[in-house]
């Protein structure tokens, strides 16, 4: 059984996909990218558009009655790994020890050329 997960509080799917997907004790976020609920991209700097990723991830999470200390999983999806000390430092603001392993790549393209994309899995209690 799953159930899809959708809120105003990140941006709308846009495409034949949900927000989340509930199976089990499984919470799986899509991947988000820097946009704001309304849909509007969050400036050109790594650090601004990490912090939209994960409060995109953050309020579905939320959606679901969980918070980010419940993801066990992350994957980051970056335009150029030269970013990856400034997206660490946000990323790191998001979560506590003990913090969700992660898998950290560099892909030649993103949705709207943004420069982040990040999804989450979440375990409920």
């Amino acid at each position: 059984m799953k159930q899809a997960i959708s809120t105003a509080g990140a941006p709308a799917a846009i495409g034949p996909y949900s927000q989340a997907m509930v199976v089990g004790n499984l919470v799986m976020t899509s991947g988000q990218i820097p946009l704001t609920p309304a849909g509007e991209l969050v400036g050109e700097g790594i650090e601004a558009q990490t912090r939209q990723c994960l409060e995109n991830v953050q309020a579905i999470l939320q959606e679901a009655g969980l918070t980010m200390n419940h993801v066990v999983k992350t994957t980051v999806f970056l335009q150029d790994m030269n970013d990856f000390a400034a997206m660490n430092g946000v990323y790191g603001q998001f979560f506590q020890e003990p913090f969700p392993v992660r898998s950290c790549v560099q892909v030649a393209r993103l949705p709207r050329d943004v420069r982040v994309e990040i999804e989450a899995m979440a375990l409920r209690p």
